[in-house]
């Protein structure tokens, strides 16, 4: 059963009302191959206007959630409320919450688990930082975040891994295509060693780090790339080009 290419848009902390409304309308006109499923995650405030505006065929995801479903958590979300929004999706761990915001391994596999329990489907990011790959320790720091997820999940079908190598986030720098597949390939080994084959066979590992129109179709042509989570680029235009990256069917 082939992997059903998958393109998000992490819109990060930008946008306002207008700009989003601008942006929704050009990918409501853009020509978007069917056969790619495209997710948008704006900040939580524009959510229901995003959800309520774009096409039938764009799903919206929240770009983080907290691992419980209420109480005394000032300023943090619940995967509840999100589904309660109309939400499918969210992103969890993505390098800038583990790095600026300190959510450790652990957090984010207990996020992922409540966010699966709740109904939602998750991008769950792994990547290591520069200094780590100039120590050859990428699948070292990349299978320790893999573990802390698989501690807690039992049950990956709504699971989608994105790979992002911190030091290509927001950089201009860009894993080449084969160090890309390198570890894409490397993280399906580990699935098939550590949760099982069927898994590593289902499972798609999306890409993260500086996609652009330039360099998408390239990357998109590699075994084990299962589509891209886009960040600057998915304000832009080129988002359309990135999402119709992979050849049609």
């Amino acid at each position: 059963m082939p992997r059903k290419f998958i393109v998000g848009g992490n819109f990060k902390l930008n946008g306002s009302q207008s700009s989003l409304k601008t942006l929704v309308e050009g990918l409501n006109q853009g020509d978007l191959d069917s056969n790619v499923e495209i997710v948008v995650s704006p900040p939580f405030v524009y959510l229901d206007q995003v959800r309520k505006t774009i096409r039938k065929d764009v799903a919206v995801a929240g770009q983080n959630c907290y691992a419980k479903s209420s109480g005394a958590y000032t300023g943090e979300v619940a995967a509840e409320m999100l589904k309660d929004l109309g939400i499918e999706w969210v992103i969890l761990g993505h390098s800038e919450r583990r790095e600026i915001f300190k959510e450790t391994d652990e957090e984010i596999g207990a996020k992922v688990a409540h966010a699966l329990k709740t109904g939602l489907k998750v991008m769950a990011c792994v990547g290591e930082k520069l200094e780590e790959r100039e120590d050859n320790r990428t699948t070292e720091v990349v299978f320790r975040q893999l573990a802390a997820i698989a501690k807690q999940v039992e049950d990956w079908t709504n699971v989608v891994v994105a790979y992002e190598p911190v030091w290509a986030i927001g950089t201009g720098k860009v894993a080449t295509p084969d160090q890309a597949q390198e570890v894409h390939k490397a993280i399906r080994g580990w699935l098939k060693e550590n949760v099982n084959a069927q898994v590593a066979e289902a499972t798609r590992i999306m890409y993260g780090g500086s996609v652009n129109g330039g360099n998408a179709a390239t990357l998109a042509k590699e075994e084990d790339v299962d589509g891209f989570l886009v960040g600057g680029a998915s304000l832009k235009p080129e988002f359309v080009t990135i999402c119709n990256a992979k050849p049609r069917m």
